[in-house]
């Protein structure tokens, strides 16, 4: 169960995938903290760039070994408004980053696109533990997770 501290940074995902919905990108958002509670980075999707890879959290694990030593890598926790998708899961197990917690699962997003009528992504969504094992996972989060469902929404459907 997340406490007061952590739905501060959950909040944080969300505003920055509304930041990149306002941008005109598909609307995530992550936040990289250590293990003391302290925000050490955050970014937001920015896929619309043509480059596919630009995912926040993919960017946040790049971010953690240029800045980060390996011990406090896997002490620290990334938020994030969506379950990582299986590259970033991969990336996330690779640099050794420890903890996620998502706001909305791969599962939730899978079953709001589809109602949307959005075609499949090129790869296949898989829940984290299937690609990165060893990480522990907190999420959905109740609440915030309607929130993320309005942001999908309103960028698949600007007009209704």
């Amino acid at each position: 169960m997340v406490d007061d501290a952590e739905l501060k940074h959950l909040r944080r995902c969300v505003e920055l995938a509304t930041e990149a919905l306002e941008a005109g990108d598909e609307p995530f958002g992550s936040v990289l903290v250590g293990a003391d509670g302290t925000v050490l980075a955050e970014d937001r999707n920015r896929v619309a760039s043509g480059d596919r890879t630009r995912h926040p959290e993919f960017e946040l694990a790049r971010w953690s070994t240029a800045h980060m030593k390996p011990g406090e890598r896997a002490a620290a926790t990334v938020y994030t408004s969506g379950e990582h998708c299986p590259m970033c899961a991969a990336a996330h197990g690779w640099v050794g980053l420890g903890r996620i917690v998502y706001v909305a699962s791969s599962a939730q997003l899978a079953s709001w696109l589809a109602e949307l009528g959005v075609s499949a992504p090129p790869v296949r969504t898989l829940p984290i533990h299937q690609v990165a094992p060893g990480v522990m996972v907190e999420g959905p989060i109740p609440g915030l997770a309607d929130e993320a469902r309005a942001l999908h929404r309103r960028f698949h459907r600007p007009n209704g």
